[in-house]
């Protein structure tokens, strides 16, 4: 889908111009930059096993104050959710992994269609499509702020092409993220439009908005076996999760956890494209291309959803 040109690249550093690039939503990031930097404490002095006086001390809050944000944000405490990061805890949700994905693949069959919680349609571009890395195409972007830190979305006439956040862990920029994802389609015609994604990112992050008769829209572009991958991602529930092996498995291909991976850390959609329930066979999160810092967030805070049968 996407033939690299010197307009393609001219148009490319046009859009990733800091002067153009539209404000962040105010609503929900403050909530996220305070459980990242709590998700950090936790993780690098988890041998000290630090009670809730240190973790407000460290964010320098009462403890109150954030027993009430770790609710608002998840609703859990700030206890359940270091329980819901935890390896052992992760190692539950392995708990009969290959058959998740066999009952998914049934409940497809049997025209379910619930493909994920937040309900989705999606299609595919062509090889050839594929092949022409963009040409053609106009994406829309826009920056916004999520209940996961700063994203940015990408979208096309046809549905949602793209979602992804900016690494603040990693001193990530918002240009270097734009960059980051515009490469994958280079030819494309790049247009910001932060009025056309704002009502997107609202339908992905907003549960309220999550109904069967209003699906999101995907395109996925990407090989014929990334897409695969990223179709069989789809099918993993909220509160599960499995291996790269058992992906490899359900498409009939159990040597290929390797490209699997390699799959897995290409989906350019995250968050509804759930590549964040995807574990190492051992329950170690593994990798993901936004940070393992937002991985863990994006566990507790469905772990949380879970337990509230929402």
């Amino acid at each position: 889908m996407l033939e690299t040109t010197l307009m393609s690249r001219s148009i490319q550093s046009a859009a990733l111009s800091s002067s153009k690039l539209p404000a962040v939503t105010p609503t929900g990031g403050r909530d996220y930059e305070l459980v990242r930097r709590a998700i950090r404490f936790l993780s690098e002095s988890w041998t000290d096993q630090p009670d809730l006086d240190a973790l407000a001390a460290h964010l320098g809050l009462s403890g109150a104050h954030v027993q009430k944000l770790f609710t608002r944000w998840c609703g859990l405490s700030p206890k359940a959710f270091v329980q819901a990061i935890t390896l052992d805890h992760a190692r539950g949700l392995l708990s009969g992994s290959a058959s998740v994905l066999e009952a998914a693949h049934e409940v497809g069959l049997s025209g379910g269609g619930r493909l994920h919680d937040l309900f989705v349609s999606y299609e595919a571009m062509t090889p050839g499509d594929v092949k022409r890395r963009g040409a053609g195409l106009e994406i829309a972007y826009g920056f916004h702020s999520t209940p996961f830190g700063e994203a940015v979305l990408f979208a096309t006439e046809r549905g949602v092409a793209g979602l992804a956040f900016v690494d603040e862990d990693a001193g990530q920029s918002r240009e270097e993220a734009l960059a980051d994802m515009t490469r994958r389609w280079p030819a494309a015609r790049f247009r910001q439009a932060p009025e056309r994604t704002a009502a997107l990112v609202q339908r992905v992050f907003e549960p309220g908005q999550w109904a069967p008769e209003q699906p999101v829209r995907l395109v996925l572009i990407g090989t014929d076996f990334e897409v695969r991958v990223w179709e069989t991602l789809l099918k993993i529930p909220m509160g599960r999760a499995v291996t790269y092996a058992d992906i490899a498995r359900h498409l009939g291909q159990p040597t290929a956890s390797r490209a699997v991976g390699s799959a897995v850390g290409r989906n350019p959609i995250s968050f509804v494209v759930p590549c964040h329930r995807v574990l190492r066979g051992d329950g170690n999160l593994g990798g993901y291309h936004w940070g393992l810092t937002r991985k863990r967030a994006l566990i507790g805070w469905e772990t949380g959803r879970v337990g509230r049968g929402a």
